[in-house]
């Protein structure tokens, strides 16, 4: 049995080199695809909003298809739900009616561009009249709600804006078309510039390679006393 103070050899150097572990290496690899995420969702949100101010009439009838898919989407789920077991009885008659006149709206949709764009500016108008209407009146009950006055503001502002479209559907939805082409573009190049700037980020902050990896303070290896 060796006694305590025999030493069983020469005691070799911990490494003073910090070691990859799999959670940095998958913050890196998540860093590294989230500014390839952006920047592809920056250039194809200014290509829509430039097709959007190039071709307005093409957009609205994208517009209008996109709409109607939606339309008979929602129909046919409204109709399924309808004979759904968590239905309760006196709500199926309303969601059969509600995915019917879906349904039936969303043909008419594929009938023309015109009926789509009109029936797209009616469904926008009332949604917006409806809602400002609700947080105006929400908005003037509640005496103590923060904010209050811009909350009156917004739902006036909503109200009047669906009530515009309301009244003359296709020009404005063709004014609504180029504006937002506009916040498109606007917000792709400030997605683009976001990613290029996280790129910039991940390249300074990318840990260097183990060959060029040197301890900060070399101290040189020294024999036992023993030895």
């Amino acid at each position: 049995m060796a006694s305590p103070s025999e030493s069983p050899g020469p005691v070799p150097p911990r490494s003073t080199e910090p070691q990859d572990t799999p959670l940095a290496e998958g913050m890196a690899f998540l860093a590294n695809k989230g500014w390839q995420i952006l920047l592809t969702m920056g250039l194809a949100t200014t290509a829509l909003g430039v097709i959007a101010l190039v071709w307005p009439g093409a957009t609205l009838r994208v517009l209008g298809v996109l709409f109607g898919v939606y339309l008979l989407a929602t129909g046919v789920f409204q109709l399924a739900g309808a004979f759904g077991t968590h239905v309760p009885r006196h709500l199926r008659v309303l969601h059969f009616l509600t995915g019917a006149l879906l349904i039936l709206l969303g043909l008419i949709c594929f009938r023309g561009t015109m009926e789509s764009i009109l029936l797209l500016a009616l469904w926008i108008g009332f949604s917006w009249l409806l809602r400002g209407t609700m947080e105006t009146a929400a908005a003037a009950s509640a005496q103590d709600m923060p904010a209050r006055g811009w909350h009156v503001a917004f739902g006036i502002i909503s109200a009047l804006a669906g009530i515009v479209l309301i009244v003359s559907p296709f020009a404005s939805i063709a004014a609504l078309t180029l504006v937002v082409g506009v916040m498109a573009i606007v917000l792709g190049l400030t997605e683009v510039i976001r990613a290029i700037m996280l790129r910039i980020e991940v390249g300074r902050l990318a840990p260097a390679p183990a060959a060029q990896r040197r301890p900060l303070f070399h101290r040189p290896h020294r024999p036992h006393p023993q030895h």
